[in-house]
């Protein structure tokens, strides 16, 4: 009987209100301090793996518009490309090899 009496007490808070109280209202400040500490951890964490998928996916999007024009670049480079848009210009391909100059050292 004793103890469910210590635990009814207990359960509705008497402890706290007898003269020697203080050092118990001292942990459930320091209990629900470190509760908010933790609830405020957990939100900061979310905003950041938030944060993190938001920028994956940008990543994801520029990767795709880098690889889509590098392609459309190569295509430009291509000899067939160039010698297209230089014919109205009246430059076609040469017929005879390049010749490479090279300069001699004079030591």
């Amino acid at each position: 009987m004793k103890k469910e009496n210590s635990i009814f007490r207990f359960l509705k808070g008497e402890f706290l209100l007898e003269q020697t109280a203080l050092k118990g209202w001292r942990m459930v400040l320091f209990i629900i301090f470190l509760m908010m500490l933790m609830v405020r951890s957990g939100h900061i964490t979310d905003e950041k793996v938030l944060k993190i998928a938001r920028l994956s996916k940008k990543e994801q999007e520029y990767r795709a518009t880098f690889i889509a024009l590098r392609s459309k670049a190569m295509k430009f480079k291509l000899e067939s490309k160039v010698i297209e848009k230089v014919a109205p210009l009246g430059l076609k391909p040469s017929n005879e090899p390049v010749v490479v100059i090279k300069e001699v050292d004079s030591q």
